[in-house]
């Protein structure tokens, strides 16, 4: 049976990558990366670069995945890529596909799993975990996500926030990843959801990265200059 690897490859640092991902990655005769245009670098594939077999030196083939929201424009994407990679596994080769983070969270990888196991079923799949950005960053910090029976809620703040104040009046921590441009607005609702003043704000962009920045205060200390506007950005607050 022709097989395919996703690799989740954590959150920056290539020393956050797992055992298992880097015998798959030193593993490989194709490495396929996605990234969002036509000749940008893949943030995938930078993550793993330096730990890469230069004995082996495999084929890195780049598929586009466009940041957009059009649902035709995405599932045409993801059913020309999953075409691409079934070409590729069925060459023989051992292929491994690249994702930031986790396969399983906010991952273009679910989709193309998805389209890639009602097309082409006959591909075996093996998914390898990753590191997820925010336990990275809550280590980084010395925050706790949860304790006890406190509850969480995890939410991509580049899209509808208007359940964000609903969700908040029942969550302890409430974790916003992806897109800082949104953050203020995320701020005013946790703060008409009853979030206090003394609440616990911690947030960082890059993480894992060279550009690294990581914050922690308190929820009434936040202001402007204390947010981000970058995409791969995370916020934690922690009801008081």
């Amino acid at each position: 049976m022709v097989e395919l690897t996703c690799v989740g490859c954590g959150p920056g640092d290539p020393d956050l990558l797992t055992v298992k991902a880097v015998k798959a990655i030193r593993n490989a005769d194709m490495i396929i990366c996605p990234t969002s245009k036509e000749g940008k670098d893949s943030i995938a594939y930078s993550i793993i670069s330096s730990i890469i077999d230069s004995a082996k030196k495999p084929d890195v083939v780049n598929l586009v995945f466009p940041m957009v929201k059009d649902k035709e424009t995405l599932e045409d994407t993801w059913e020309k890529n999953a075409k691409i990679i079934s070409e590729k596994v069925k060459e023989g080769k051992n292929v491994v596909y690249l994702t930031v983070g986790d396969p399983s969270l906010y991952s273009t990888w679910i989709y193309l799993h998805r389209e890639l196991k009602l097309k082409y079923p006959e591909i075996k799949i093996t998914v390898i975990p990753g590191i997820v950005s925010m336990f990275a960053f809550a280590s980084k910090v010395g925050i706790s996500i949860a304790e006890g029976d406190e509850t969480v809620a995890v939410i991509p703040a580049c899209y509808d926030l208007s359940r964000v104040k609903e969700t908040a009046k029942n969550c302890d921590t409430m974790i916003f990843l992806k897109d800082g441009r949104y953050f203020d607005q995320v701020i005013t609702l946790l703060k008409e959801a009853g979030f206090p003043d003394s609440s616990l704000f911690a947030i960082a962009q890059d993480v894992g990265t060279n550009e690294e920045i990581v914050k922690k205060l308190t929820l009434g200390e936040v202001t402007k200059d204390t947010l981000t506007s970058k995409y791969f950005s995370i916020m934690v607050v922690k009801r008081a």
